[in-house]
C-alpha cells in the first residue's frame, strides 16, 4: 500500500520541541518534494514547509522561519520536521504530503496538491501556555 504516515506528535509547553516523523511505505521518498502542512481547529489547511526532491532546497512559512527545520533521510524513507520553541499558535494537526511544487511568494510558501490528494491521519501538536 502506497502512504504517508505521520508521527511524534504530542502535548509540550510552550517553549519545548518535537520532532515529527513522515515514513513513506510502498514507495520511495527520494525523488518527491516532500510538504509539511497543518490545520488548527476552524482553520483552514496551511503549508509549513517543504524539502526538494533532491534535499538542497528548503523552504519555510514565515511563521516558523528559525524555529522549524524540515530534512530528509532517504536510506530510512523519512522526512522529519524538527520543531522547536514552539508557540501556543503551533497547536494543529500536523500532515505531510507530496505535492506537485513548492515555491515561494515573498514571505510565504506556496504548495500545490492534486485536488483529490489523499491525506494520512495526521499527528496532532499541542502546545500549552
Amino acid at each position: 500500500q502506497v502512504r504517508l504516515q505521520e508521527s511524534g506528535g504530542g502535548l509540550v509547553q510552550v517553549g519545548g520541541s518535537l520532532r515529527l516523523a513522515c515514513i513513506a511505505s510502498g514507495f520511495t521518498l527520494e525523488p518527491y518534494i516532500i510538504a509539511w502542512f497543518r490545520q488548527a481547529p476552524g482553520k483552514e489547511r496551511e503549508a509549513v514547509s517543504c524539502i526538494s526532491s533532491r534535499a538542497d532546497s528548503t523552504y519555510y512559512e514565515d511563521s516558523v522561519k528559525g524555529r522549524f527545520t524540515i530534512s530528509k533521510d532517504n536510506a530510512k524513507n523519512t522526512v522529519y520536521l524538527q520543531m522547536n520553541s514552539l508557540r501556543p499558535e503551533d497547536t494543529a494537526q500536523y500532515y505531510c504530503a507530496t505535492p506537485i511544487t513548492c515555491r515561494t511568494r515573498g514571505s510565504h510558501i506556496v504548495v500545490e496538491t492534486t485536488p483529490d490528494y489523499d491525506w494520512g491521519r495526521g499527528t496532532q501538536v499541542t502546545v500549552s501556555s
